[in-house]
């Protein structure tokens, strides 16, 4: 039972220690990725893989900003809570575009992200999603991968056949359900209403989560989706995009923040405590481990000791039925103590039945001679 224990305890050990290990690997390999911009707490693979699968723009909305999403983790004013993301809708007859905006104080308004969706005369759909410079830099561009048509080969000079595989996930952006919703009629404008320091109901200012933690939670949105920081992707429709350009929001908090690296140093903060954090956890696994193999010690130990009492007891009640001292004083005493009041109650006894005889004898007596006189 016992080597069964220390087995489990065991292999419970181990399996700790490979999650977390596995854990640090996973943020050290995201982190090399990171921009060291606030957009790193804004994943917008995950961002434009949401609005895709989202069935109007409220919904939309609506899920981006709930805790058990997990897809925003934005905290531009640095109170360690994540701000609340509205969608603004600009339309100009088939050309759509969603801006993604935070008030970050009374006053002022950042722009986060801008996802800009266009039909040509051919119904042709195309949809990007474009990061603010503020938050993710120049030309942060990501869309959908377009379909690739497998080739069957080619035969070079050298007799070498190269076959293209195809991707197992392609996004068919007209087929998505937004899309269809936009291009509906039964399409209805979405204002937010909004604003700072009044939220939805739904929404609760939760705490942010680690930028390491984060980025390794989504990054399998990024396979059907390609772009990004240093990719070539370009916008398709300039002429939307730059009319866009011309009301962009941007905060003096947010550049001022920037400015100072107040974005950086709390994603490194947020690293470091993470990996300070697994530390104590592997060393509060070890410390349980070495407690669970005291404990079985101590186990050993109480058997041990039970079986030590055990004997004692056993000794003990033999030789207290055995000890003849103890018999000797307890006949004694109950001797001397009752022969002495015996003595005692004899000789009070005997004089007061004396006495009573007596005067019963002559008072008896007196009677007699008085009848006889008679």
């Amino acid at each position: 039972m016992i080597q069964n224990t220390m087995k489990n305890n065991f292999f419970a050990f181990i399996l700790t220690m490979s999650l977390l290990s596995s854990s640090v690997f996973s943020q050290t390999e995201t982190d090399t990725t990171s921009l060291g911009l606030p957009g790193d707490n804004l994943d917008l693979f995950a961002v434009l893989d949401l609005f895709q699968k989202s069935k109007t723009i409220e919904d939309f909305e609506k899920s981006l900003n709930e805790e058990k999403t997990g897809i925003n983790n934005l905290d531009l004013n640095l109170d360690n809570k994540v701000d609340f993301i509205k969608v603004v809708t600009k339309q100009d007859g088939n050309d759509f575009t969603f801006i993604l905006q935070v008030d970050v104080t009374e006053k002022e308004t950042q722009d986060v992200a801008v996802i800009l969706v266009s039909k040509d005369k051919n119904d042709k759909v195309t949809m990007q999603i474009v990061g603010d410079v503020d938050l993710y830099g120049k030309d942060y561009v990501i869309e959908p991968k377009p379909p690739v048509t497998p080739n069957p080969g080619y035969t070079s000079s050298k007799t070498d056949t190269v076959k293209v595989t195809a991707p197992t996930t392609v996004v068919v952006v007209e087929q998505t359900p937004i899309v269809q919703y936009v291009y509906s009629p039964v399409y209805v404008p979405y204002y937010p209403p909004y604003h700072y320091a009044y939220y939805p109901p739904y929404f609760a200012a939760f705490t942010v989560v680690a930028i390491g933690v984060y980025r390794s939670n989504h990054y399998y949105y990024h396979a059907p989706y390609h772009g990004g920081y240093g990719n070539t992707v370009v916008i398709h429709n300039s002429y939307n995009y730059n009319n866009y350009n011309n009301y962009r929001n941007s905060s003096n908090t947010v550049n001022h923040y920037n400015a100072n690296g107040n974005y950086n140093r709390n994603n490194v903060s947020n690293n470091r405590n993470n990996v300070s954090n697994n530390k104590n956890n592997v060393s509060n696994n070890r410390n349980n481990v070495s407690n669970n193999k005291s404990n079985v010690s101590n186990n050993k130990n109480n058997v041990s000791n039970n079986k030590s009492n055990v004997s004692n007891n056993r000794s003990n009640g033999t030789s207290t039925n055995t000890k003849k001292p103890t018999t000797t004083n307890q006949t004694k005493a109950p001797n001397t103590t009752m022969n002495k009041p015996t003595t005692n109650k004899s000789r009070g006894n005997t004089s007061t039945m004396q006495k009573s005889s007596t005067n019963q004898s002559r008072g008896n007596t007196g009677s007699r001679s008085g009848g006889r006189r008679r």
